[in-house]
């Protein structure tokens, strides 16, 4: 399985993103603002960073991203909707957005080593696509973690109106499918949908 090693800070200052949004740190950074405006970016490199900025957030890879613009292309709808749909579906970002977990990363590696369950059956696959009416719970000895524990007293996080959060049972619910307003980040989707378009 590949594994994606980028520095977080350097690669959220290139895409001038807070590492706040990424979930490292609580206060949104504005350090060096402008500090790496260079030449003027043609179009195409202007699509290009867009697509590696929502490859980076979601911590996809290039071959898994291409498959999902192209199912996301076989949907009925506005493509780019589509593919931002089939990526915020991904377990590790559900537990991302449940508040399981501080980073998309952690949750990746909290799915990776068993600790969740769907429907009551063991998932370990990060990048399984959720659907609605679906349960997301710990296994049981999980519970019992120090790092879970401790979320039963609240997670601080806003959970996004499709999915609901137990705190008590540590219990994340689907209730429905994530629309474009449910993504919280600045994303040019469409600049993607062209580069692949070419």
């Amino acid at each position: 399985m590949a594994i994606n090693k980028q520095p977080i800070a350097k690669k959220c200052r290139s895409f001038d993103i807070s590492p706040a949004v990424m979930g490292y740190g609580k206060k949104n950074s504005t350090r060096n603002p402008g500090g790496n405006r260079r030449k003027k970016v043609s179009e195409y490199g202007t699509q290009m960073k867009e697509k590696q900025k929502v490859k980076f957030v979601y911590g996809v890879l290039e071959k898994q991203f291409r498959h999902y613009f192209e199912k996301a292309t076989n949907m009925k709808g506005v493509t780019g909707d589509n593919m931002l749909q089939l990526l915020e579906q991904r377990l590790d970002n559900v537990v991302y957005r449940l508040g399981l977990a501080k980073t998309r990363r952690m949750a990746r590696q909290i799915v990776v080593h068993g600790h969740i369950r769907v429907n009551g059956q063991k998932v370990d696959i990060p990048s399984y696509s959720v659907k609605v009416g679906d349960v997301i719970t710990l296994r049981q000895r999980s519970t019992e973690m120090e790092m879970f524990k401790s979320l039963r007293e609240g997670t601080g996080v806003a959970t996004p109106k499709w999915l609901t959060f137990d705190a008590a049972n540590l219990t994340g619910k689907v209730v429905a499918l994530p629309t474009r307003d449910d993504i919280d980040m600045q994303i040019a989707e469409n600049m993607i949908v062209e580069f692949y378009s070419r």
